[in-house]
């Protein structure tokens, strides 16, 4: 990436955002924000309960999410949001609308296994089917790649950076 841009590290929970995004920004030299730091507290409370937000429930989190990233905009940085859906990106780009994606996608086991094993994290891994119900792939016009979770978090942090390396964001594309 020739260009400071500012990264959305998206996926189901469990696939590692928090993990990787701390990783991929140290890399790029630009700051990360814990996505999960956006939510209100009724979000919480609710994911903790083992209830699924709503799209409602997300507004305000998707709001001050695009929020930071378009404080951000030249300057770069990473944060991370599941953006499961392609609403919830388009409302992030219309904060910011050269955000790029790395999507961190793995197989339900892997995912399931690593939720199991983590700590201190409000997501139940019952919440797990709902999360991949409502994921939407990144669609060819959008910013971004899918980076495979397989691996340490090592591997993965540079999988997701060789990609990115191909990666322009919409204002850097032609006109058509």
């Amino acid at each position: 990436m020739s260009t400071p841009h500012v990264v959305v590290v998206m996926g189901v929970a469990g696939t590692g955002k928090t993990t990787i995004g701390p990783l991929l920004a140290a890399r790029l030299g630009v700051p990360y924000a814990e996505g999960d730091d956006f939510h209100p507290p009724a979000n919480v409370a609710k994911m903790a309960a083992g209830t699924p937000l709503g799209d409602e429930d997300r507004r305000p989190w998707l709001d001050a999410i695009g929020a930071w990233a378009h404080g951000r905009a030249g300057l770069g940085g990473v944060v991370s949001c599941s953006a499961l859906k392609r609403s919830y990106r388009d409302r992030l780009r219309a904060a910011a609308p050269d955000l790029v994606f790395v999507h961190l996608a793995g197989d339900r086991p892997l995912i399931e296994d690593r939720m199991a094993h983590r700590r201190g994290h409000f997501m139940p891994t019952a919440l797990l089917d709902s999360q991949f119900a409502t994921l939407q792939p990144l669609e060819r016009d959008e910013a971004g790649v899918v980076v495979d979770v397989s691996g340490t978090p090592e591997e993965i942090a540079s999988r997701a950076l060789d990609a990115l390396r191909d990666v322009e964001p919409p204002s850097a594309r032609p006109s058509q």
